[in-house]
């Protein structure tokens, strides 16, 4: 009876910020099980759960110093799990960053984001790249081609070359050539604009990759990972033409599928509905193929 008699006056003693409290952090649980629930992080987090149990029987049969080492380790647990955990840590910001809930509440405080003369430069480079990725799948000519949105690439520019100029199918067929020394990069497009060229990109993290893919195809899916880009890749083997967009790999398009592709990630805010409507049909019918 005194049991039940504590218990319900902690109850009594509950408001609706403590229940607020409670679920903000049972939320924050959760995420952090999604997030390292598919990565390396779960056996770095099983490693700490072992060391936890050690801890415990350490310290109830009273082994003093292995129980004080533990004890110490524990101590600086949140600059340990900073630093083991930085890459998963990262990609969850990152990703907390480009949630589409978020941007829209932002956008509301900030003016449009592309002008008139932007949006024809996007237009036009989403053409050349489309008429350049075709004529390279006929002549098996590697490309990767990134076309940037909310997260800015100047760190992954700097490892290029600047160059700044509108996009042209001849401009892409000079630097993809395969003895130009700019071919083995990959080029940035922002805003429309060809910004840089010869960018070393990330490789991806994903241990399920097909090991047939090659690096071109693992560094779209990097940047794309770490990124918010759509990510164009002409195979040099195969002459596939591959889209890599949030760690996925799209394969296979045709001169037209990938321009309608490309619009709907690089120019959605710009189309009406009934454009939008044909876009998801489109998506739902490949997605299911």
């Amino acid at each position: 009876m005194d049991f039940f008699d504590n218990l319900l006056s902690i109850i009594k003693t509950i408001q609706i910020r403590d229940i607020i409290d409670i679920l903000a952090i049972a939320l924050l649980i959760f995420g952090l099980f999604r997030l390292v629930r598919e990565t390396r992080a779960v056996q770095l987090l099983k490693g700490v759960l072992v060391l936890f149990v050690v801890y415990f029987i350490s310290s109830l049969f009273g082994f003093v110093m292995l129980s004080g080492l533990l004890r110490a380790f524990f101590e600086a647990a949140v600059v340990l799990i900073a630093i083991i955990f930085q890459p998963e840590i990262r990609k969850a910001l990152e990703q907390m960053g480009r949630n589409n809930t978020w941007s829209k509440y932002i956008k509301i405080l900030q003016k449009r984001g592309k002008t008139d003369e932007q949006k024809k430069a996007i237009q036009k480079s989403i053409q050349d790249a489309a008429d350049t990725a075709m004529l390279f799948s006929r002549s098996k000519t590697g490309a990767l081609i990134v076309f940037e949105r909310e997260t800015m690439l100047s760190d992954i520019a700097l490892t290029g070359t600047i160059i700044d100029a509108e996009t042209s199918v001849a401009l892409f067929g000079n630097i993809f050539f395969n003895k130009a020394p700019l071919h083995d990069g990959a080029c940035i497009i922002r805003d429309g604009k060809l910004y840089a060229a010869g960018c070393i990109l990330p490789l991806t993290d994903n241990k399920n990759v097909d090991i047939n893919l090659g690096t071109r195809h693992r560094a779209a899916l990097g940047i794309s990972e770490q990124s918010d880009a759509v990510v164009l890749t002409v195979s040099e083997e195969t002459g596939v033409i591959s889209l890599a967009i949030n760690g996925v790999l799209m394969r296979d398009f045709t001169h037209d599928m990938l321009i309608t592709k490309l619009n709907e990630f690089l120019l959605d805010e710009f189309e009406d509905d009934d454009n939008s409507r044909f876009r998801r049909k489109w998506r739902v019918k490949n997605e299911k193929e």
